[in-house]
């Protein structure tokens, strides 16, 4: 049924656990694992000038250190815990809007599955702001299991 799922990270503990349902659910089908960064172009400050977020939308990151390693992180915690748990693993890092990078990049290598963490807003803030998972369901015609985390 899944031969390949997608897991969009930015490395924080919502991702985190949105990693542990993925690997759980790619253990069981033997499916290759995707780790996803998304570099947010939209959220780049300002003072960075539209020269660098250009770059930065090419895919030219080597300027910005500090979000190569961010990126390399986050997406190297998956590979790692994917490797032990014997998977195929993937890492990518791309840079755009992204709920469209996450819905283009599950299609351009065939997914079956998105497993992605939801902040879980609510409210006002999540009608105004929208969230990264709400955009991607609404991207995407592929299976996505968004994985809320609540503080109890």
């Amino acid at each position: 049924m899944y031969e390949k799922i997608l897991v969009p990270t930015d490395g924080s503990e919502v991702a985190e656990n949105a990693v542990e349902h993925a690997l759980d659910i790619a253990e069981q089908y033997d499916a290759a694992v995707h780790a996803l960064y998304v570099i947010d172009t939209s959220a780049m400050d300002v003072g960075l000038g539209t020269e660098q977020v250009d770059r930065i939308r090419q895919g030219q990151y080597d300027e910005m250190p500090e979000v190569q390693e961010r990126a390399n992180k986050a997406t190297g915690s998956v590979a790692d815990r994917a490797s032990e748990a014997g998977l195929e693993v993937t890492e990518s890092v791309v840079a755009g809007q992204p709920h469209d990078r996450i819905a283009g990049y599950a299609e351009d290598h065939d997914a079956d599955l998105i497993v992605m963490g939801s902040a879980g807003r609510g409210g006002v803030k999540r009608v105004l702001l929208g969230s990264v998972a709400e955009r991607t369901l609404r991207t995407t015609n592929i299976p996505v299991l968004v994985v809320d985390i609540r503080e109890d």
